[in-house]
């Protein structure tokens, strides 16, 4: 992709109402545009990156048997009134009248719709358990949205939905996600914290937050410092990692805590996903009858388990930067490496760099190709605050020897290598 022509809208001032560096980072790397408060169009740049995030979440949720959908924004009130939700949710939820005035909503979430689903095509117990899963666009009208995509009003979501047989079914369902999701956000390049949480207005007894670890978080960890090392493992023992102690900041007392001071961590912490199992509480609220082995009807158990997909791209930002701008995770990145050409208006380097483009391109590796006319320093600060993993760097004299510089965006580490290197250095993989 040749920069020259591609739609990347970099700003040099940063918008007076980003606060935060995420917020601050999208808007000057072109990844964004602002179309009111807290709602945002994503640009290609943005896009590229959001669509890395859902490939990886969705690869593993099938990973694990779960079975992706989409279900419409749109909702109808009557499925809310049913399950009581529809008056105590709150101003957040955007109500609206069709031309008939009929009374729909905009879906927050979709526990409701879901339990609709199954109600109506699931009537045996020999179907479960069931496990549904979509990424869709959410709304949610926030007082005060804030912080870009991280506190937007509209946003994307992965909404998954659990129905079981019973409560031991229920918990091993709740298990695979929960180590579904310590493997997707260790796919992304973070460290996620799962902690003991509150269910909200979603209601249930059993629920974990996850919280990647960020110096900008807005949220207080205190956490007994395995967890890091246990989160991170590929053997994962549910149970001994969810007996240590992990709570927030309003959870945290000083004087019962059981963990010894120099066994404490205290770090921040952003939330980007929550799991929730809750019962028959919509089951049971909504006529979700299905017939059990013994030939008499039950409610299944359920359960619902987000990401915030959209506010990820601003908590690995958040999680992954430096003063110069971006630093991606290699897994998310949307170019995995840019060819930068030093030199104006020069034959011999815009053919080598053509050339190596081609080469990339042909070798299936995704590059950005800075063929613009600017100055070196234009094109360094672009590249730096993009963030893309990797820079090769096409100088006067490469023309000649046939090397480039080969830079790491994250360790700022520089070799001199050979064209065929180039390919070989990309298709490895880089930690």
């Amino acid at each position: 992709m040749r920069l020259s022509r591609y739609f990347l809208p970099l700003m040099k001032e940063t918008p007076a109402e980003a606060q935060i560096i995420s917020h601050r980072l999208m808007h000057r790397a072109g990844l964004i545009h602002k179309t009111s408060a807290g709602i945002y169009s994503w640009l290609p740049l943005g896009l590229r990156v959001l669509e890395r995030i859902e490939n990886i979440i969705r690869e593993e949720q099938d990973r694990i048997g779960n079975h992706y959908i989409k279900m419409s924004t749109i909702q109808p009130a009557d499925l809310w009134i049913e399950s009581g939700r529809y008056d105590a949710y709150g101003k957040e939820m955007l109500r609206i009248k069709d031309r008939h005035n009929r009374d729909f909503l905009y879906g927050p979430t979709n526990e409701e719709q879901v339990t609709d689903i199954v109600r109506t095509h699931v009537k045996s117990y020999k179907d479960l358990p069931l496990n549904l899963y979509q990424i869709q666009w959410k709304f949610r009208d926030e007082i005060r949205p804030r912080f870009g995509v991280m506190r937007g009003r509209e946003f994307l979501m992965k909404d998954g939905y659990s129905f079981d047989l019973n409560f031991e079914a229920a918990k091993k369902t709740y298990q695979d996600i929960f180590y579904s999701y310590l493997r997707t956000f260790r796919r992304m390049g973070l460290t996620a914290i799962p902690v003991q949480a509150d269910s909200g207005a979603i209601g249930g007894n059993m629920s974990h937050e996850f919280q990647i670890l960020a110096e900008t978080g807005e949220s207080t960890l205190y956490y007994d410092k395995r967890y890091e090392e246990m989160a991170n493992s590929t053997h994962i023992d549910y149970e001994e990692l969810t007996r240590l102690y992990a709570v927030e900041s309003e959870k945290h007392n000083p004087a019962t805590c059981p963990i010894p001071e120099d066994q404490l961590m205290v770090k921040k912490g952003i939330e980007v996903g929550h799991i929730f199992y809750f019962g028959t509480k919509y089951s049971a609220a909504m006529g979700l009858n299905i017939t059990g082995p013994d030939g008499k009807t039950f409610h299944p158990e359920m359960g619902s388990y987000g990401i915030g997909v959209s506010r990820l791209v601003g908590a690995i930002i958040e999680a992954s930067h430096d003063d110069k701008g971006i630093i991606w995770p290699e897994a998310v990145a949307p170019f995995k490496a840019i060819i930068i050409d030093l030199v104006k208006s020069n034959d011999a380097t815009s053919s080598m760099g053509d050339q190596l483009n081609t080469t990339l391109k042909n070798a299936g590796i995704e590059v950005l190709y800075d063929d613009r006319d600017e100055r070196p320093g234009v094109k360094f600060a672009s590249a730096d605050l993009i963030g893309i993993p990797y820079q090769v760097i096409i100088g006067k004299k490469s023309t000649e020897s046939g090397i480039v510089e080969f830079k790491h965006r994250k360790s700022g580490q520089i070799q001199e290598i050979t064209l065929d290197q180039v390919v070989e250095k990309l298709t490895k993989d880089h930690a």
